[in-house]
């Protein structure tokens, strides 16, 4: 009898996935009606899960009195998720402006020359930063890079895309009506090796044409839901989308140099599909324009429950793409309850791995993990530490509190900029205030 409900519950499963490729595939193909789709509202927020790795019951030793701490919090499921990360690279041909950061680490910080007081001449006119290697692509490829550095690999595979769209540049017109917009660099793989070569040779063959939102968006979704002409296995993971963009799209519709009204309700159709297949597409808009909340990256961020952020100078996506949490995981901290010692010496990854040190006296610590979810869900664990020093040599002892320091200074910088951003934000809003027209007074 058991056995037979397996069964039929697998059958039903598979029946299912069937029906849902079915239906997505139609769907891909016709964007028209896709149009009339309408997402399902978001689901209810599900409790905050923290899962220790290690110690365990193990005697905690270490040679200065901070004791470290490893596992995983999730704000589904019963256990330590599994993800499925496509990243999306933005290859247009505006990608080429300087980021404002010094990528390449030669201390020189390349700039637009032609925004600048320069004699005509100076640089060719297709130059739009003076170092080559600090463009708004390359922080892109920069940022994906250090990305892959925080990710579990025994749990989290990782995909990559481009995406922009060839034109003729006498006319603005696509090349062929039937051209592909969007490149799959990578399927999705554990081997993270694999995309850090991928990477380099997105950044090597460099930035040309428009950009076609809609493309990148439903190659993401044929990888990830595993739809006819996909190159990866889908699996039951939660699937994510990290989408980044220096611009607005400028196709599908009418000429690649400007752009329409189609091209973003493309865009947002794309997403509604993606909501379908239960895809989250988190946004990035880089550049100045990032603080108008342009139509298409916060739509796709809404109808798929994902998260849009802000990125007015380009070259800080190098530090807030390492902030991205698609495990839902906002923030977490340690709490020595013996001592009363509160650490945030914890480094989160976006997958919701963390790994810090809490400070401990010798002998029995009790310590408690809290965890802070996205939709604002707390949720604590408490543990039993035994703690004993062990021997530690000068050199030892200084190398250790200068890591302490240097985490904490990048926590420092990370708060700052996060207050400054704020602050202009606040300012903004209240010269606009200022600049209104007097209701009372008209």
């Amino acid at each position: 009898m058991s056995a037979g409900r397996g069964a039929s519950k697998l059958l039903t499963v598979g029946a299912m996935r069937s029906a849902l490729s079915a239906t997505l595939g139609l769907m891909l193909l016709a964007p028209a009606a896709a149009a009339q789709a309408t997402p399902p509202p978001a689901a209810a927020p599900t409790p905050v899960q923290i899962f220790v790795d290690s110690p365990r019951d193990e005697v905690v030793r270490n040679k200065v009195h901070m004791a470290p701490i490893r596992g995983n919090a999730v704000a589904s499921g019963d256990s330590p998720g599994e993800f499925d990360v496509m990243i999306a690279v933005d290859v247009s041909a505006s990608t080429r402006e300087a980021s404002g950061l010094d990528v390449d680490g030669d201390g020189q910080i390349g700039f637009n020359p032609h925004l600048e007081l320069l004699p005509p001449g100076t640089y060719p006119s297709e130059v739009r930063s003076t170092d080559a290697d600090d463009t708004v692509l390359a922080a892109q490829v920069l940022a994906a890079r250090q990305l892959l550095t925080g990710l579990d690999s025994r749990r989290v595979r990782v995909g990559l895309l481009s995406y922009g769209g060839e034109v003729n540049p006498m006319t603005g017109e696509r090349l062929r009506p039937d051209q592909r917009d969007a490149w799959l660099e990578v399927p999705f793989t554990h081997d993270y090796d694999r995309v850090q070569r991928a990477l380099v040779g997105v950044l090597a063959r460099g930035a040309r044409g428009a950009t076609n939102f809609a493309a990148g968006v439903r190659l993401g979704i044929t990888e990830l839901a595993g739809l006819p002409g996909a190159k990866s296995i889908s699996r039951d993971a939660r699937k994510v989308i990290l989408f980044l963009s220096d611009g607005t799209p400028t196709l599908p519709i009418g000429r690649g140099n400007s752009a329409d009204p189609g091209d973003v309700e493309a865009a947002v159709n794309a997403a509604r599909l993606a909501r379908r297949a239960g895809i989250m597409i988190n946004t990035y808009a880089l550049g100045p324009g990032a603080l108008s909340y342009p139509v298409a990256l916060t739509e796709m961020a809404r109808v798929t429950l994902g998260q849009y952020t802000p990125v007015q100078n380009p070259g800080d996506i190098v530090v807030l793409l390492q902030g991205v949490s698609f495990a839902n995981i906002e923030d977490l901290v340690f709490t020595n309850l013996t001592t009363g010692d509160f650490s945030t010496d914890v480094e989160l990854s976006p997958d919701g791995a963390f790994q810090g040190f809490v400070p401990v006296r010798e002998g029995s610590n009790r310590v408690r993990i809290t965890a802070l979810a996205s939709d604002g869900t707390r949720a604590s664990v408490e543990m039993d530490l035994e703690f004993k020093m062990a021997e530690l040599s000068d050199r030892e002892l200084a190398l250790e509190l200068e890591r302490i320091r240097n985490r904490n200074k990048e926590l420092q910088l990370l708060l700052e900029r996060r207050r400054i951003e704020t602050f202009r934000e606040r300012e903004k809003q209240r010269r606009e205030l200022e600049l209104r027209p007097d209701d009372a007074g008209n």
